[in-house]
């Protein structure tokens, strides 16, 4: 049986550097990012890479849960600067594949490895060796849709 997992938290941050902020749901723009967001508007720190790299990221749950654990790091909500947090989901396993967050279309890009602009937005020094391998992932939105909290995400089927 496939896994299937939640959105838990959105968070979107209108400009580059700009603070992350909460919201119960949020519009996914195809070919774009969120509404609202910097990177939709072209506005984020890495606007200029070409391709879907930033249109959404995504965090688990669960390895905010381990830095908090294991390195006693406290990432308070949005200042690990991810779109969408989800339990549940093992966002490594999406790289290449399509999958569904609520009624919105996505396919994972690749591993958000932490750098060194999140220790100078976040003012965080500890916060990018623990993040190493496990920082998220990038996806590109396939078809936009509007996602809430609480809504299902889980793979699609392979043909």
């Amino acid at each position: 049986m496939k896994w299937q997992g939640t959105i838990v938290a959105i968070f979107i941050a209108p400009t580059a550097g700009a603070p992350m902020i909460s919201n119960p749901e949020t519009t996914a723009i195809t070919g774009r990012g969120l509404a609202g967001d910097r990177y939709a508007a072209g506005d984020g720190f890495y606007s200029w890479a070409v391709g879907p790299l930033r249109e959404v990221s995504l965090i688990e749950e669960e390895v905010l849960q381990r830095v908090w654990h294991d390195h006693n790091l406290d990432l308070a909500p949005g200042l690990h600067r991810r779109n969408l947090v989800t339990r549940g989901v093992p966002l490594g396993h999406l790289i290449g594949k399509a999958f569904r967050v609520g009624e919105a279309l996505f396919r994972g890009v690749e591993i958000c490895e932490p750098c060194r602009h999140l220790i100078d937005v976040t003012g965080v020094r500890g916060i990018l060796s623990p993040l190493i391998h496990r920082g998220g992932l990038h996806a590109e939105i396939l078809q936009g849709e509007t996602i809430r909290i609480d809504d299902t995400v889980f793979p699609l089927e392979e043909h």
